[in-house]
């Protein structure tokens, strides 16, 4: 459905104005903060999906994922143990640590509640767990493929960052969905690039998101780390 123009009120000396016209100012303002607000975050939330989450992050998961459904076991731990140390020292911020940290533990924890995660898992030697790391080990549990685990991963960290939007920019409920009706394309695109990927190719290269989060790292606010 195509969306009503976006109308701009005309003034002239000597105009009457209504409540009309000065509800129609207001409108246009709303609307093009929305039409602005909605074409910055769509791309940069695209982006992030497939220029960092699935050159960094996905590919982790699949690593994990991997490991947890080869044998023999010792070279699993020594697996997962790398990829886990790997991914918590490529966080560039306290914050970016943090978010992982927490996210892995909440995870693990829900993981071995539901006996996804066996309790005499390497977890207990791991510390802290990674957010991909228990991701990782949580769908190799459930014996999902590595196809399904890679968009669940990916689809569930763009619905997050819609979500963030939201609260944040903030945005609509409509305009929210509708990034995520259109970056939703981008998710089959990033589930193959972290399928393909190498270890020696995989890249966490997002300077701007690291000073950026560095920058809001004391913010009052703990949407970020949620």
């Amino acid at each position: 459905m195509n969306e009503k123009p976006i109308e701009r009120l005309n003034y002239f000396n000597g105009q009457r104005l209504q409540a009309a016209d000065l509800k129609t100012e207001q409108d246009y303002h709303v609307r093009v903060r929305r039409w602005l607000n909605r074409s910055l975050y769509t791309s940069g939330i695209a982006d992030g999906l497939t220029e960092i989450v699935g050159r960094c992050d996905a590919p982790v998961v699949a690593f994990i994922h991997r490991a947890c459904r080869s044998h023999p076991p010792t070279d699993v731990f020594a697996e997962i143990t790398h990829w886990n140390s790997w991914f918590l020292a490529s966080r560039e911020s306290m914050e970016l640590r943090r978010e992982t940290e927490q996210m892995g533990w909440s995870l693990l924890q829900l993981g071995r509640a539901l006996n996804w995660i066996p309790p005499e898992t390497l977890t207990d030697v791991l510390e802290p767990v990674a957010f991909p790391t228990a991701f990782g080990l949580s769908a190799g549990g459930l014996a999902l493929t590595e196809t399904t685990t890679l968009t669940a991963f990916c689809f569930s960290w763009l619905e997050t960052q819609v979500a963030a939007a939201m609260k944040l920019v903030p945005l609509g409920q409509t305009a929210g969905h509708r990034i995520l009706n259109r970056c939703r394309t981008n998710v089959p695109m990033a589930v193959q690039a972290a399928a393909n990927t190498l270890p020696e190719d995989i890249s966490s290269w997002a300077p701007m998101l690291g000073i950026l989060s560095a920058q809001h790292e004391s913010q009052y606010s703990r949407l970020f780390r949620s």
